[in-house]
């Protein structure tokens, strides 16, 4: 059955009524192909925990100035065959 919709911005609504009743993941989805549809294609990357938790740790070296020694930053290159 056909929905009706007087004006663009109250079918805009419904979309989005309809949308946030889906799964998570589906709506994730959606999210995804509207934002580049509209020229907004960043990639967005979900953080787990675990990996808030290593930025946060490794924002709060930062501001203490904490860095890696070129010496580090060399083995870490060699490990890795770069």
């Amino acid at each position: 059955m056909p929905v009706y919709i007087s004006n663009m911005a109250t079918l805009l609504d419904k979309a989005f009524d309809v949308a946030r009743q889906l799964p998570a993941e589906q709506q994730d989805e959606r999210a995804r192909v509207l934002l580049r549809l509209t020229g907004h294609d960043e990639a967005y990357v979900e953080l787990t925990p675990a990996d808030l938790a290593s930025l946060e740790g490794s924002l709060r070296e930062a501001d203490q100035r904490q860095f890696a020694t070129d010496d580090e930053i060399k083995a870490i290159w060699a490990k890795h065959g770069l």
